[in-house]
């Protein structure tokens, strides 16, 4: 519990108590319209201008200025965090506006952004959930599940969960091949499949504009990596919202919303510039909670609330320690490393 609590502040509500926490949370669902247009200029025109830098080097030859490369990725990074909100309605507050920006700017993150919507929703309705495992979520197997495998499934999983396939292979697997059919959901209806077929269809149109301007071999040294590193940078920040040692999940009806939010998602306490790169997505526990919040204004929440602040937090360098983390332990409410696991596993 933070000692600066707001005196003046509403008494927090109990854990479970989700009417509560949601009347409270609810003040901050509005937008202010010239706030989110000001955050999509001020991400979309440092990204155009990075990547022109990056551009400008690479055909004179100063190779020192590709390293504007790493900041075009972060702002891209940045435009991802924009669509999410897009996805929950919670931008601009208006649907069809929502939903054409998320689409525009899937173009850009090579995220279709309605079958995407559709998977994270899922995510949302069933985060920390046992029994509702497969759908936009991180593959994380119980400690008992992992013993039963075969040793090749052991082989798999270690494979999977293997920092350098993580967050290396993963997200390039991902965003240039796995998101342009809609697995998962190819017989979910028509949606899906408009989303990612008009998507590559932007993409195509997209990359051809800017091939027939700069070059093909300009854009692919420059467009790929950019891509990669906003790829990479936001599934390590997926995983430790979710992956952390204290986080939460049951099963049936011991699954409740209100603590898979507050308890299965972390509070990454992140440096000031990286929060705001990062679009406050480390608050990801209120996140979870009240999910209409304007990333802008979730930093609001914890001012007038610091009771939440503790919640899951986690550091940067206490993140770092998180990459050894794979399995769930139903036993200790945990999750371990599989060196813990086997320990576990030996004294079951």
């Amino acid at each position: 519990m933070n000692a600066n609590i707001n005196i003046h502040a509403p008494a927090a509500p109990a854990d479970d108590n989700v009417g509560a926490w949601l009347k409270i949370l609810a003040r901050y669902r509005q937008p202010r319209l010239a706030r989110s247009a000001f955050e999509l200029v001020v991400t979309l025109v440092p990204l155009a201008l990075f990547w022109a830098i990056a551009y400008v080097s690479f055909i004179n030859g100063v190779w020192i200025g590709l390293l504007a490369i790493l900041p075009a990725g972060a702002f891209l990074l940045r435009l991802f965090m924009i669509q999410h909100d897009c996805g929950h309605g919670s931008f601009f507050a208006r649907r069809r506006l929502d939903d054409w920006t998320g689409r525009l700017i899937g173009i850009l993150t090579l995220t279709p952004y309605d079958y995407w919507r559709q998977a994270h929703a899922a995510h949302h309705a069933t985060a920390g959930n046992l029994d509702e495992r497969g759908v936009g979520d991180i593959t994380t197997l119980t400690v008992d599940e992992y013993h039963a495998l075969s040793p090749r499934g052991r082989l798999a999983y270690r494979l999977y969960r293997h920092p350098a396939v993580m967050f290396g292979i993963g997200p390039a697997w991902l965003f240039l091949f796995k998101q342009r059919l809609p697995f998962g959901m190819m017989n979910d209806g028509k949606l899906p499949w408009i989303s990612t077929m008009g998507t590559n269809l932007g993409i195509l149109v997209f990359s051809a504009l800017m091939i027939w301007t700069v070059g093909l071999v300009p854009f692919l040294v420059i467009h790929l990596p950019v891509v990669l590193i906003a790829g990479a940078t936001g599934i390590w920040l997926f995983y430790v919202q979710h992956q952390f040692e204290e986080t939460h999940w049951s099963k049936g009806d011991e699954w409740k919303f209100p603590q898979a939010a507050l308890h299965g998602a972390s509070h990454y306490d992140l440096p000031l510039a990286l929060r705001w790169m990062t679009g406050n997505i480390g608050i990801h526990h209120v996140h979870h909670l009240a999910s209409r919040i304007p990333y802008y204004r979730l930093p609001e929440v914890l001012r007038d609330h610091p009771e939440l602040a503790g919640i899951g937090r986690i550091t940067l360098w206490q993140s770092l320690q998180c990459v050894r983390l794979a399995l769930w332990d139903e036993k200790s409410g945990k999750l371990l490393s599989f060196r813990e696991a086997e320990g576990a596993g030996a004294t079951a």
